[in-house]
């Protein structure tokens, strides 16, 4: 097995060949890379098939779909990278240009981080994803997925390198760390002059590990307490809607509802149908139905479980759902700045200045008005696929496309002008 940081010094030393491919070639290891995954289908899905044989009883239904991969899964994955591929190329980009008074001109251009490192679990499509976005915004890129996941990431990664190799470039642009300890981990975070960017995606332990223990520059991202608060002006049927999808939809994302807050104008009519869409209806159809986890005013309308406090700072990443009501819109938001991971929050309403309010004092990276936590996506959002949500101010926020991969410097031409 190869050492962490002689994995990271081979795609450091491989970065510069990428740097100085122009946009045709890179492109044209995209396609290819997406042909290799297509080709390989049949390996990926027999690696992944043991990853989750090795899973079942240490994870539950939701975690096991994370991590499985089916033909459809793999051909979108193949589709992200292709998608990729026509995206406006982020690097060389003038940003901006200031002529001087003493005749120089200064030039702020896009160019590449050069090395990226991503920290993920379970979900093998954000190792192709990564390797995607990482190259097209001319960075290599340093893989490190979960133990869970290694054998379905060995063989996407060795798909991956084949279409670079395929056109000329060096496979070594994308590697995957062999050693699935915390040791490996450790490894990056402290890997100065090698890694120029982290970017940890996954649960709360990971992201608290990184952002104390890095010594490398690192994004944090992903824990999403996500609330949908419905204000008294709230169409029902919609929100019922919204509330269905941002919550079932696929529940083990970071986009997902985990906290409901209903306006106590609506909760005697809201929180019944509620109840019957999210419980009764799902288990007609034999799906899986939501717990209710009911503050005291909820409890006294609709049968549930009783809500604790730490019910409402939950990444419950399930067919969980924390509810409570409230008496105005000033209640929702002074609810949501309490318990907020700022990721994506959102209000259902009629009301536009209750939607303004919301807006201009809701802190969080995507703020939703009469839609699904859902979007928060770089494909949504018409980015491509995404290296993760970031839910800091400096640098990046909410999805990180190619723009978010790069960083800038300054040029400047002059005419033999001293200071």
């Amino acid at each position: 097995m190869k050492s962490t940081i002689d994995i990271i010094k081979e795609t450091r030393a491989a970065a510069p060949a990428l740097a100085s491919a122009g946009t045709e070639k890179k492109n044209a290891a995209l396609l290819a890379m997406a042909e290799k995954l297509v080709e390989h289908t049949e390996n990926i899905l027999a690696a992944n098939a043991l990853d989750v044989e090795a899973s079942r009883d240490v994870y539950g239904p939701v975690m096991i779909d994370r991590l499985t991969l089916t033909p459809a899964r793999i051909e979108g994955m193949a589709q992200g990278l292709k998608e990729v591929a026509e995206l406006p190329d982020p690097v060389g980009r003038k940003m901006a240009r200031v002529d001087r008074p003493n005749g120089l001109v200064i030039e702020k251009i896009s160019v590449p981080m050069g090395v990226i490192s991503i920290i993920y679990e379970s979900r093998p499509n954000v190792t192709s994803d990564a390797a995607a976005l990482a190259l097209k915004a001319g960075s290599a890129v340093v893989l490190r997925g979960g133990k869970e996941s290694y054998r379905s990431n060995r063989a996407i990664v060795d798909a991956l390198q084949e279409g670079l190799e395929s056109v000329g470039l060096p496979g070594e642009l994308v590697g995957l760390v062999e050693d699935t300890t915390r040791q490996s981990a450790m490894d990056i975070m402290t890997a100065e002059g090698l890694i120029d960017l982290l970017i940890p995606r996954g649960g709360a332990g990971l992201i608290k590990s990184c952002m104390e223990n890095a010594k490398v520059p690192c994004i944090e991202t992903g824990t999403g307490i996500c609330h949908i608060y419905v204000d008294a002006s709230a169409e029902l049927d919609k929100a019922l809607d919204i509330i269905d999808n941002a919550k079932t939809s696929r529940p083990s994302v970071c986009n997902a509802e985990e906290v409901l807050l209903v306006n106590s104008a609506v909760a005697e009519e809201f929180l019944p149908a509620l109840s019957r869409r999210l419980r009764d209806d799902r288990s007609a159809r034999g799906l899986v139905p939501v717990e209710l986890r009911l503050d005291q005013r909820a409890a006294k309308i609709i049968d549930g479980t009783s809500a604790g406090p730490e019910d409402f700072d939950t990444e419950f990443l399930n067919y969980i759902l924390a509810v409570a009501i409230v008496d105005s819109a000033d209640e929702a938001i002074a609810h949501i700045q309490r318990h907020s991971t700022h990721h994506s929050d959102a209000i259902l309403t009629r009301d536009q200045a209750a939607a303004d309010r919301f807006c201009a004092l809701v802190d969080s990276a995507a703020v939703y008005v009469n839609c699904s936590t859902r979007f928060t996506d770089g494909g949504e959002f018409g980015l491509g696929c995404e290296m993760g949500i970031s839910t800091q101010k400096l640098h990046a926020r909410g999805p990180m496309g190619l723009e978010e991969l790069c960083t800038y410097k300054y040029i400047i031409h002059g005419n033999g002008q001293i200071r």
